[in-house]
């Protein structure tokens, strides 16, 4: 609208001695509307940041010839009313008075309402949201959903006066750019009074926690670290850890087997569970420790590091969000080391039946690189994988028996005290030193 239809509208408004200003700073407070009115009369009632984007206000003079003194001296005044150096536009409202009924928000209280705009559910965590309150006072209890308005989190504190406190220092304000996700630019906080006044936590979950009562039980959920980043005591966010582990192989020149992952990975702690599955053309494994030590222990040991010399089989490791894995307990994919080896004896057992009998290869026909007492071996594609008999290994050493379809054979798992690189069939090299470079180190 042009600077002559704004005077031409205000003119054929009906007046009012209520004014609505418009194009104020969207954190503009009362007092400063009182400082912009007053020189025209008494100012009884203000609303401010009204309006999508907060940047709106009413102003209630006692007596309408107040209101119409001030349209009419902006309407013909060259300098525009300003608030902050931005020019205020002032029209007659539509309203008589200005109804100020206190609303929830209003009334004092010790749970907080925090609307986070400009960030999604997944981008501002629950550790994050008790860093920036805390600094005020204890935070007992934290609730966080999502609404039309956008992502919220309830918060409560011991007392009004902390509420009060941590309301008046952050509404309007931004939490610390280094704490949240690089893709987020800004994000504004909204802070009103909840009429809440005790938080019903039933879990301790990436959406809730409740500070007074470490007893409560855990949300399964809570695990599923994909959903919520944790914070360090740096305030940075860090990779929630998990007892399973994803791994991702690239440059597979050989084939990567159920045992040879037990081997590898068995070198920091019992492994309980292995499952491999091929996704997008590519080999990926999940395997499972039975805590998140000893799982990430191994993850920093074999993170970019090769199974076989020459770098192949490269493993990249990440958690998982799993942490019990529902695999078959002995297939050629996947294996349960946690199922009774009585219960794998009966199933070779009963498999053997129908099936042809096996014949031992000789052992020397695919040399096997053998290190700690044991070896493991990948399968060059086009050729059967060599097999090799327990009693024949070099130097002496026995290596128990991996899992088979032979019967009689019963499965005990290696516990090396180190892994060692192994090397592809039809290699002739071997090592007795841990080895680096393109050779697995743990």
């Amino acid at each position: 609208m042009s600077t002559s239809g704004q005077q031409q509208f205000r003119y054929t408004q009906t007046p009012s001695k209520v004014l609505h200003l418009r194009n104020l700073p969207w954190d503009c407070s009362d007092e400063e509307l009182v400082e912009l009115c007053k020189p025209f009369g008494k100012i009884v009632n203000t609303k401010c940041n009204v309006g999508a984007n907060r940047n709106q206000a009413f102003v209630e003079f006692a007596d309408l010839n107040q209101a119409i003194n001030m349209v009419s001296y902006y309407a013909s005044s060259s300098e525009p009313a300003q608030v902050r150096g931005k020019t205020v536009y002032i029209q007659y409202s539509n309203r008589n008075e200005i109804v100020n009924n206190k609303s929830p928000g209003d009334v004092p209280g010790n749970v907080l309402l925090v609307t986070i705009e400009g960030v999604e559910a997944g981008d501002v965590s629950i550790d994050v949201i008790h860093l920036v309150f805390s600094a005020f006072g204890f935070v007992q209890k934290i609730a966080t959903f999502e609404k039309a308005a956008g992502f919220q989190a309830l918060i409560q504190f011991s007392d009004v006066g902390t509420a009060s406190a941590a309301r008046e220092a952050l509404d309007g304000r931004s939490i610390p750019k280094y704490l949240l996700p690089e893709h987020v630019n800004h994000c504004h906080l909204r802070i009103s009074y909840s009429a809440h006044t005790d938080l019903n936590i039933k879990f301790q979950s990436h959406r809730s926690r409740d500070y007074t009562n470490p007893y409560l039980p855990v949300n399964p959920t809570a695990m599923e670290g994909v959903l919520q980043p944790v914070v360090g005591p740096d305030g940075k966010k860090k990779e929630p850890e998990s007892n399973v582990l994803f791994a991702s192989l690239e440059n597979m020149q050989y084939a990567v087997t159920v045992d040879v992952l037990n081997t590898v990975f068995s070198a920091f702690g019992t492994v309980q569970k292995i499952a491999i599955f091929e996704k997008n053309g590519q080999t990926q494994a999940l395997i499972q420790y039975p805590d998140v030590t000893i799982a990430a222990a191994a993850k920093d040991a074999l993170e970019g590091h090769c199974i076989y010399d020459g770098g192949y089989c490269k493993l990249h490791l990440s958690y998982s969000r799993h942490t019990d894995l529902n695999v078959q307990a002995y297939s050629d994919k996947s294996r349960d080391y946690t199922v009774p080896e009585s219960s794998l004896l009966a199933m070779q057992q009963a498999s053997a039946v129908h099936a042809t009998p096996p014949v031992w290869h000789n052992p020397q026909s695919g040399p096997v690189q053998s290190s700690a007492g044991y070896a493991t071996t990948g399968t060059v594609p086009g050729q059967a994988p060599p097999a090799w008999n327990p009693n024949l290994q070099g130097g002496g050493s026995t290596f128990p028996s991996a899992p088979t379809g032979y019967p009689g054979h019963s499965y005990a798992p290696p516990a090396p005290a180190y892994a060692t690189a192994v090397h592809p069939p039809g290699s002739s090299q071997q090592t007795n030193h841990i080895s680096t470079g393109s050779r697995l180190l743990v």
